[in-house]
């Protein structure tokens, strides 16, 4: 298909040329001394006083050149293994949220290491989404398991590929020893590893902290699959234009990438990021804006511009409720990031501004994910998909409906959906009026009521809490009092139309 740009060609090149521009006179303020040191080793001027970094344009170019154009994120089992770009996008959910609308009573409350359980069990078996960004924090974690605690139960509930960011090195270490407790020996896992990481080392405008920069060195040096990502606040810190918040977060970009690239040529990377804008009449934070998908486009083409992925947080909304709100929200900047060409998604899961998850939500989301992914399908186009000759045949007044190509094309031209209600409003009343979220809820506890097929065998499980003294359960359960909603009727309200049609007579 052909993709959604705002910019021409020209435009592209303006905006990585004033990228270039910025890093080379303005530079960047960098936090971590190893950081420093290792742009200077590479090029770049640097002022340790001042902890200034300015990067020159050949340098820049020298580097961003190293990014290979595609990434892998690979998960327990091997078959659910994703290398993009490919023709459709990567779905993930969005990830890190400190509450969860508890499933059972309906209130808000903080997450444990549990619901990471349960979340990791219903993202195994949402057929839509292809990576766990693991959903929620964990408040139920040791003081010295902070990333275990979300990582454990993740893993030990999900075959897919896993990801979230650490505090420190020290954290990441911790990680990949639980990784290489799971596949058995470190020989193992670093055949294969099946642990992703990401990091925000930027703090939009131009600045690089000292953790996640620690960390992004870390991953690149020791081969692990990370990736970085931008997350500008439009208005609050970055200029109040569309074209402007592109060209510094671009900049920042770039640095990120460079850096990455001179702690490991060919290190992966997605031109990742999280734009969201500020509503300034209060200075709200408005991840649910129509602009996130109009930044996703423009980073959509800067990304085909340097070769790389481009991925996106896109989906989000302020709703605190499955609501029409969060349903045009998390509709509208996925559906224009495909358009675009986006190779990376990150959408599920979340209400409120990325604070709370919900079970219902999440299996909304893999429907909307689902609808998003037929968009980039598209469809063949040929003389038999034109179907000339089945036209010709039926003629004038009669139906489609019974020929070869409607039955074989009956499940894969339009997108079927399992939570959308498509029924008679009489057929919907029979059966309770029930709404998606009710049935999204009805589906989530559905699957939480039989086995866990990626559930560690004995063996393995033993063998990590040996290691891991006073470590969460990690188990998924039915939550206690999760009852199923009852959404049966059979009450109609609205009385059959009546045929106002006039009746035909004789002559």
């Amino acid at each position: 298909m052909q993709y959604f740009s705002f910019l021409d060609d020209s435009e592209v090149r303006r905006v990585h040329e004033s990228s270039l521009e910025i890093l080379e006179e303005v530079g960047l303020l960098v936090r971590n001394e190893k950081a420093r040191y290792r742009f200077a080793e590479h090029g770049a001027i640097v002022d340790h006083e001042t902890e200034m970094v300015r990067i020159p344009r050949d340098v820049v170019e020298k580097y961003r050149a190293m990014v290979p154009p595609t990434i892998t994120l690979r998960g327990r089992d091997p078959k659910n293994d994703v290398t993009f770009p490919r023709k459709l996008p990567v779905v993930a959910t969005a990830s890190s949220a400190p509450d969860i609308v508890d499933p059972v009573t309906g209130i808000t409350r903080r997450a444990t290491s549990d619901d990471i359980a349960r979340i990791a069990h219903v993202v195994n078996e949402a057929d839509n989404i292809e990576v766990f960004s693991i959903s929620t924090l964990a408040d139920d974690a040791p003081k010295d398991q902070i990333s275990l605690s979300r990582f454990y139960p993740a893993l030990k509930n999900c075959l897919k590929p896993i990801r979230t960011s650490v505090w420190t090195v020290d954290e990441a270490k911790q990680i990949l020893r639980l990784g290489e407790l799971i596949a058995g020996s470190p020989e193992a896992f670093w055949e294969r590893p099946f642990i992703n990481f990401g990091y925000c080392s930027i703090v939009t405008p131009l600045t690089m902290d000292y953790d996640s920069t620690e960390n992004l060195m870390f991953f690149a040096e020791n081969g692990v699959t990370a990736y970085g990502t931008i997350a500008p606040m439009g208005g609050i810190n970055t200029p109040q234009s569309l074209p402007g918040m592109l060209t510094l977060i671009n900049a920042e970009w770039l640095a990120t990438a460079c850096l990455a690239q001179m702690s490991k040529a060919g290190t992966e990377q997605i031109y990742n990021f999280l734009p969201v804008f500020a509503d300034l009449r209060d200075g709200a934070y408005a991840p649910g804006a129509i602009e996130v998908g109009m930044m996703n486009s423009l980073v959509c083409q800067m990304a085909r511009f340097y070769n790389v992925p481009a991925g996106g947080y896109l989906g989000l909304t302020n709703s605190k409720v499955a609501d029409a709100q969060a349903g045009f929200e998390k509709g509208m900047s996925p559906l224009i990031g495909a358009l675009s060409g986006v190779n990376f998604i990150v959408m599920g899961g979340l209400q409120d501004a990325l604070m709370t998850f919900d079970f219902g939500q999440l299996l909304i989301d893999n429907e909307i994910a689902g609808m998003v992914k037929r968009v980039r399908t598209g469809f063949a186009f040929s003389d038999e998909e034109i179907a000339l000759d089945d036209v010709k045949e039926v003629g004038p007044g009669a139906l489609f409906a019974g020929l070869p190509m409607t039955l074989d094309n009956m499940t894969t031209t339009t997108f079927m959906p399992e939570l959308a209600d498509r029924k008679l409003r009489e057929t919907w009343e029979t059966e309770g009026s029930s709404t998606i979220h009710q049935r999204a809820m009805n589906k989530a506890r559905e699957i939480l009521s039989k086995p866990n097929v990626a559930a560690f065998d004995t063996e393995t499980d033993a063998r990590i809490r040996a290691e891991f003294a006073g470590m969460v359960a990690g188990d998924s359960s039915l939550p206690e009092g999760w009852a199923e909603l009852d959404i049966g009727g059979d009450k109609i309200s609205r009385g059959r139309r009546v045929n106002r049609r006039a009746k035909s007579t004789a002559a």
